[in-house]
């Protein structure tokens, strides 16, 4: 979609722009499989649990694909490979805001990214892409999860913090 939907006339075969490759898409594909229910709808099925015990399901889940990524990680610049896909996009997104507001907001506080060392590196190597840091607006994303979901944090105070490193 990213390829076709931001660059009409299908896939554009110049470096980082083919987010989805012909020879990596199944892989592509799986991985986004493999990290969507426990990473990136994880925090949210941690962050709206009812009960004890979905909340600690979600938790343990999330964190050990978390686990399971700072290891493949260890190998390799990203999820797929050498170069950055659809699914190191699909990651990031949840990762970028994990420390600003899933950490605290939705009780996802086992451990930072900023503590993976491998997450962390990959974090920050996807966020200097061109282009990426100005997708990553933290006033506005603290600002719509704290303040959106009454039931969670019924004052709607946004945290000041915390002051990521990203550099």
């Amino acid at each position: 979609m990213l390829d076709q939907a931001f660059f009409p006339g299908g896939n554009i075969e110049d470096g980082d722009r083919n987010f989805c490759p012909q020879d990596l898409q199944e892989r592509v594909d799986q991985t986004i499989d493999a990290i969507y229910d426990p990473i990136n709808n994880g925090v949210y099925r941690a962050g709206f649990a009812t009960t004890q015990g979905a909340y600690e399901d979600a938790v343990n889940e999330l964190f050990a694909a978390l686990d399971h990524w700072e290891a493949v990680l260890e190998e390799q610049d990203y999820l797929c490979g050498d170069r950055l896909t659809e699914a190191d996009i699909c990651l990031f997104t949840t990762l970028i805001r994990f420390d600003a507001v899933y950490y605290g907001h939705f009780k996802c506080n086992r451990r930072h990214i900023w503590d993976y060392p491998q997450l962390w590196d990959y974090v920050k190597r996807i966020y200097h892409h061109p282009g990426i840091p100005e997708t990553c607006n933290f006033g506005h994303i603290k600002a719509h999860y704290y303040r959106s979901h009454e039931a969670i944090n019924p004052t709607g105070i946004v945290p000041v913090g915390p002051d990521l490193p990203l550099s």
